[in-house]
């Protein structure tokens, strides 16, 4: 994705529009403040800068652009984030691989919003049912539900009847209906159309939503006995079960205030678990865990805690989510497994022992480590070399799927003491991708000591406006050599960054790709977007200013140094009419740049 392209984004949208969205703002002074949506507070330290195009969080250091504020937030990706934003402007996301056609592209969006309205207006209708239900009231109470966290999570009724949405939708025969799922077709054995019905009918309805808020599925439950106990949306072009996660819009702020996710295995045990004090808590929906899901859990906090029940069924569901889990499994992330009594869901547990109960079953629960040990291990007999064998047959295929790390080489060690075998033989014998316990430790690398004095602030000014970068020439880059090697190519590097910004260079553009490129600069955006900003004229001299410091310290380095081989050519009787010539010339640079610094003297 051209950089162009991100920073003509970042140029069109608003980050308070996009912000506003998510977070009550009031105007204090230049900027807009509100409550941090990353952390818990009482009194407002969020500000977001309409000129910075940034926002910053005093209290916990959050900051970042409106890009970031979304992967942050909603925990998108950058792509996803990306054309969130560029949606709202009315601009196409470039894509190398995308070759359809502008028409038929511009046919889908039209296809993709038909679609997000009419679920809309299906689950406000759904949600006004309920409240015209008693049967239905009365078995959400008999569930323990208050009415506040039914209005939360937008729980409806879907009635008795075949074609109740026709008294919603005008055009009841709309393709729309179909495509997103809310009605079916009945067809005879030639295919010819039949009739046409609602789907869900006489349940509970749970609406499912995705990152933004919209709703893009529903789970009917019913209530009474009967097959199926849980209905769900099909497939759509809005939705995909291996993709979503059921009350992740919801549950967004209490995971950051948890600091873990509660993964579980249905839409009841999320709403329960919420009325009981575990807003926290997500679900699959009626699939396994799949490494979508843990992507998008682990985008949101760095402990995911899965909650299965103890039966046969909710360990096949656990193993599947351990295999799901594997390939992202780091040394900064925690990944457990909670596994309740067979007769036991999360809600009839906590009802039982308590929330104190269920809090102590989370402590206590499974690391990754020891679960995918106890899976290989199964039930084979350590004692003989066969059992040992096939405990590390059922073990390789997991420990491939790891990337390196700590704890892949924590569970080598595991595995190689519970199969009498060596770290290294495991490694070897597993063919794992860069051995971590076979090999050699590489040399340190060598940490670029952080900027200080003159250096930090002119990187500080180039941040803080990227086109004052457009006034360094060859000779005023060349002066600040003067910092030393690495120091000289990292400036030269953010120069070269901010100069392709161009004139209209922004300090939101130039933060997003600094963001994209590591951490070595989080420091002083943060204290950018955390201070007023300077203007740019007094910038413009003040940088002037400093480069012509530098190459006058430079010219009369070179002075001194044309002086010393005068000198030695004179003593050597060598001529010297080349280095005199050289040597006038740097004296008429020297008065220059003083005439200069004089002119401009109180700008300094």
């Amino acid at each position: 994705m051209p950089e162009s392209f991100i920073s003509d984004l970042l140029n069109r949208v608003d980050i308070v529009d996009v912000v506003g969205r998510y977070v009550q703002l009031k105007k204090a002074g230049a900027n807009y403040q509100g409550l941090c949506p990353f952390h818990n507070e009482k009194s407002p330290s969020f500000t977001v800068s309409p000129t910075k195009q940034f926002y910053h969080c005093f209290g916990c250091s959050a900051h970042g652009t409106s890009i970031g504020f979304l992967m942050e937030y909603s925990g998108m990706g950058f792509v996803d984030a990306v054309k969130d934003l560029a949606q709202g402007v009315g601009m196409v996301v470039p894509e190398e691989d995308d070759k359809i056609p502008p028409a038929q592209r511009a046919q889908m969006q039209a296809q993709s919003m038909a679609l997000s309205e009419a679920m809309k207006l299906a689950a406000e209708y759904y949600k006004g049912q309920l409240r015209q239900a008693p049967n239905a009231i009365a078995y959400l109470k008999g569930r323990g539900l208050t009415g506040e966290v039914a209005a939360r999570f937008m729980l409806g009724y879907a009635p008795e009847g075949w074609d109740n949405l026709r008294s919603v939708f005008p055009d009841y025969d709309a393709l729309a209906l179909v495509e997103a799922g809310l009605v079916i077709d009945k067809v005879d054995e030639e295919g010819r159309h039949i009739k046409r019905y609602d789907r869900f009918r006489e349940r509970i309805m749970f609406p499912i939503r995705n990152v933004k808020g919209q709703v893009i599925a529903f789970g009917g439950r019913i209530m009474e006995q009967g097959e199926p106990k849980y209905l769900n949306s099909p497939e759509t072009p809005l939705f995909s079960k291996g993709s979503e996660l059921y009350g992740l819009f919801e549950a967004r702020q209490a995971i950051r205030d948890a600091g873990y996710v509660l993964v579980t295995e249905g839409y009841m045990d999320v709403v329960a678990l919420a009325q009981m004090g575990f807003p926290h808590a997500v679900a699959t929906l009626g699939t396994a865990c799949t490494t979508i899901h843990v992507q998008k859990l682990l985008r949101q906090t760095d402990t995911v805690i899965f909650s299965f029940d103890g039966d046969k069924a909710g360990r096949r569901a656990a193993r599947r989510a351990l295999e799901a889990c594997l390939p992202h499994v780091s040394d900064d992330k925690t990944i457990k497994f909670l596994f309740l009594p067979s007769e036991h869901d999360p809600d009839s547990y906590i009802r039982e022992f308590g929330a104190e109960g269920f809090e102590q079953q989370i402590v206590e629960a499974m690391p990754l480590s020891q679960f995918l040990l106890r899976e290989a291990a199964g039930e084979h007999d350590l004692s003989e070399p066969e059992g040992r064998a096939r405990v590390q047959f059922d073990a390789k295929p997991m420990l491939q799927a790891m990337t390196p790390s700590a704890l892949r080489l924590q569970i080598v060690h595991g595995l190689a003491s519970m199969t009498q075998s060596t770290p290294g033989e495991i490694e070897q014998l597993f063919e794992l991708s860069k051995p971590v316990a076979a090999s050699r430790k590489a040399p340190p690398r060598s940490k670029r000591q952080e900027p200080v004095g003159l250096e930090r602030k002119m990187i500080r000014a180039l941040v803080t406006h990227p086109s004052l970068a457009l006034d360094l020439d060859a000779e005023a880059l060349e002066a600040c050599q003067q910092f030393g090697q690495e120091p000289y190519d990292h400036l030269l590097h953010l120069v070269q960054l901010a100069q392709a910004l161009g004139p209209n260079g922004t300090f939101a553009a130039l933060a997003q790709q600094l963001k994209e490129q590591g951490t070595e600069y989080d420091a002083i955006v943060g204290e950018i977007a955390a201070a007023p900003e300077p203007e740019i004229d007094t910038e413009r001299m003040w940088l002037a200013a400093t480069v012509r410091q530098l190459k006058l310290e430079q010219v009369r380095k070179d002075i001194n140094l044309l002086m010393e081989a005068i000198q030695a050519a004179i003593a050597a009787r060598e001529p010297t009419d080349v280095l005199t010539t050289g040597f006038r010339e740097l004296k008429a640079l020297e008065d220059q740049l003083l005439r200069e610094q004089e002119a401009d003297k109180s700008y300094r």
